[in-house]
């Protein structure tokens, strides 16, 4: 099969080379998200939290996490290529309404895994751990993730949702209320045919969704909520998708796999 080759984009290049048709391309900012689903209920998915960065005098989402601890959050190594001063923000909903449920804490350190780079997203390691300046309030509106088992590997058609405050079309406007889509898992064996993404998606990968879905794909660096034994878990952190559109036949949203990672993280955080 023949490899396709990665894009490395940067928020504002990824429009521009909308037109190269074939490529995987990142979900920052500039590239299309959540198309179809729905509006979340408000808080329902309480560890997803906006990165953001600051540009001039202003805060602007760029990407999703999920909050693993209460000092920790955890999201794509893409999100966080670039050096800028980052913030999340837990118990969000709209992004441009105070709800009075919000907490905004800076990050003071960012991990991302030794192996990753960013040109050449195919090899994977698309991971960073974001320490926070302080520790997160847990209440009903802000929850830990639940982290799987390592080496967990769930099987074809699990169900999962993403979620995100992504583009609701392609080259679209964001989404002000966090959505979620329903994306279940591709396995491998499948996602990796060559008439899918072949080599390009390896094991430390998690395939979900595909064209005939609702939903498409959310934030680059938010999860991939699947449900084992009536729990959701973080499955995935999303990391590419096809330069041919989201939710393009049988090139269906590709995550890191969160399960391959846990020692690692477990490394980082002591």
């Amino acid at each position: 099969a023949n490899m396709l080759r990665i894009l490395v984009l940067t928020c504002l290049a990824a429009l521009a080379v909308a037109e190269l048709q074939h490529e995987p391309k990142y979900l920052e900012d500039s590239v299309q998200r959540v198309v179809g689903g729905s509006v979340a209920k408000p808080n329902s998915w309480p560890w997803q939290i906006s990165l953001q960065y600051l540009s001039g005098s202003s805060w602007y989402h760029t990407c999703g996490g999920s909050l693993i601890r209460t000092g920790w959050v955890m999201t794509a190594a893409h999100c966080v290529d670039s050096p800028r001063s980052f913030r999340v923000v837990l118990g969000e909903h709209d992004l441009y309404v105070n709800g009075g449920t919000e907490q905004v804490i800076s990050v003071s350190q960012i991990y991302v895994h030794p192996n990753w780079a960013s040109s050449s997203v195919a090899n994977g390691y698309d991971i960073a751990l974001l320490r926070l300046s302080s520790s997160a309030t847990l209440n009903s509106y802000v929850q830990l993730a639940s982290l799987p088992p390592s080496g967990q590997v769930l099987p074809h058609n699990n169900l999962c949702y993403i979620t995100g405050w992504g583009r609701t079309a392609t080259g679209g406007s964001l989404s002000a209320q966090l959505k979620e889509a329903y994306l279940p898992v591709v396995d491998h064996t499948t996602c990796s045919r060559s008439d899918w993404w072949g080599s390009t998606v390896k094991t430390t990968m998690v395939c979900a969704g595909g064209y005939d879905e609702a939903g498409c794909n959310g934030d680059s660096g938010g999860p991939l909520n699947c449900q084992v034994s009536g729990k959701y878990y973080v499955h995935g952190i999303a990391s590419f998708v096809s330069g041919l559109g989201c939710n393009y036949y049988q090139k269906p949203t590709v995550f890191t796999r969160v399960s391959a990672y846990i020692s690692w993280m477990d490394s980082i955080m002591g």
